[in-house]
């Protein structure tokens, strides 16, 4: 999440798509195109709204007299449709073209939004939720196909060092923004922006490519098949990793989701929280891309399950501002590490032909975790308070910590045989 997250579609569409364009031999000197430029705009946006509403609708099924459970279920709902949206959207983009697809994710993103301004009933914000999960699984995966398609194969890594940004800022910005519009202003001004950033893509769809995204050539020398997902599941280079992410997005879920809760009145300070969550996460999760590189992924997996699990567990003092800040910047801070160096592990571990299939199960990872955890969050919390939820939450990352000592221990032993190598990530 933050999908600095370029959420789960997108890291895995990027994966996907830069394999169609390896051949091409044309290199430009100038990565921003004018096409380019509107796709970042529609991230942008697309983005911006999406995480304007992610802690704001818990509030609102709090509100409308759901509780915690129901708080948890909007989570769970929006992430579940953006999971369904991510497995058929490749299908879709061959069928339809890039235009229609990213038509179709701005109209459900934005428009369904507008329902809020009635009255609040959990009918009507899980309906909203579920629409929503659809609209962003759409966008996120059409933005990130056009982007590796408008870089000149030369600097894409730049490129994409561009796209991140127009990514992640959303998730530091609007994130704690919505908050506090919520908090200090009336529902009407976070919903018609929230509608407004969504619609933003419309405007770029006239000039964007129209083809559909071409299929993935088979791999480089001998046509092996691409592992598939399931195979991918089977291998336990790929599982373990993928596990012990999923331990840290369960915990990513449920403070986006239940912080401004736990923390009561006003939501400024909740604000605070998320803002400092997601800028640690943002600079941990650069920084542990360097660090890897030199020391080997593997190595940052303890080190990120310690220090999110510190913060988590310190949000048992969640009443206090000073300690749910400063837990927050150490669960950003391991959660960022640990996207990085997950992904990066899988990565390196598949051939070329299962990139694919080791970045979607990456991705799949992020968004069950985010959407699992607050769902169960809220059925705990319902019964021992919120300290005791959030410790209960940070024992699962301590859980976590077996299987990540193997993998760094294995990762040591590989690379003391192999050699250094590099990493594409």
């Amino acid at each position: 999440m933050f999908h600095f997250d370029l959420s789960v579609g997108c890291m895995s569409t990027l994966t996907l798509t830069e394999s169609t364009t390896l051949d091409d031999s044309t290199t430009t000197t100038r990565i921003i195109s004018g096409k380019l430029a509107l796709v970042l705009m529609s991230t942008f946006g697309a983005m911006t709204s999406f995480y304007l509403l992610l802690s704001v609708t818990p509030m609102y099924a709090a509100s409308a007299g759901a509780g915690d459970t129901g708080a948890g279920l909007v989570t769970g709902v929006l992430m579940l449709a953006s999971v369904l949206a991510e497995f058929t959207a490749t299908s879709l983009m061959r069928r339809c073209g890039y235009r229609v697809v990213l038509a179709l994710s701005a109209v459900l993103l934005g428009v369904p939004t507008l329902a809020l301004l009635g009255p609040d009933t959990m009918v009507t914000i899980t309906a909203v939720s579920f629409v929503r999960g659809l609209g962003f699984g759409f966008s996120v995966v059409v933005t990130g196909a056009l982007v590796a398609l408008l870089l000149p194969p030369g600097r894409r890594g730049e490129g994409l060092g561009l796209f991140g940004l127009a990514a992640s800022v959303p998730a530091v910005a609007a994130l704690p923004s919505g908050v506090w519009l919520a908090g200090n202003s009336s529902n009407g001004v976070v919903i018609a922006i929230t509608a407004a950033t969504a619609l933003l893509p419309l405007a770029a769809v006239r000039w964007i490519p129209a083809g559909a995204a071409e299929p993935e050539p088979a791999a480089a020398g001998g046509g092996e098949r691409p592992p598939g997902l399931l195979g991918s599941l089977r291998h336990g280079g790929q599982l373990r990793p993928s596990l012990i992410f999923a331990a840290t997005t369960v915990s990513g879920g449920v403070v986006v989701a239940f912080l401004p809760l736990a923390v009561g009145a006003g939501g400024s300070v909740a604000a605070v929280g998320l803002f400092a969550q997601a800028v640690t996460a943002t600079l941990s999760r650069w920084l542990a891309g360097r660090l890897g590189d030199r020391h080997g992924h593997a190595s940052l997996l303890v080190p990120g399950l310690v220090v999110a699990a510190a913060g988590m567990a310190t949000l048992i003092w969640v009443d206090r501002p000073a300690a749910m800040i400063a837990g927050m910047c150490l669960f950003g801070a391991g959660f960022g590490a640990g996207q990085t160096a997950t992904f990066a592990l899988m990565i390196d571990r598949a051939p070329a032909s299962g990139y694919g299939a080791a970045s979607a199960l990456w991705n799949l990872a992020y968004d069950a975790g985010y959407g699992a955890g607050p769902m169960l969050f809220g059925l705990f919390a319902a019964r021992t308070g919120y300290p005791a939820a959030f410790a209960l939450t940070a024992l699962l990352m301590v859980a976590a910590l077996r299987p990540a000592w193997r993998e760094r221990s294995a990762d040591a032993g590989s690379r003391r045989s192999a050699g250094r190598g590099g990493t594409r990530h």
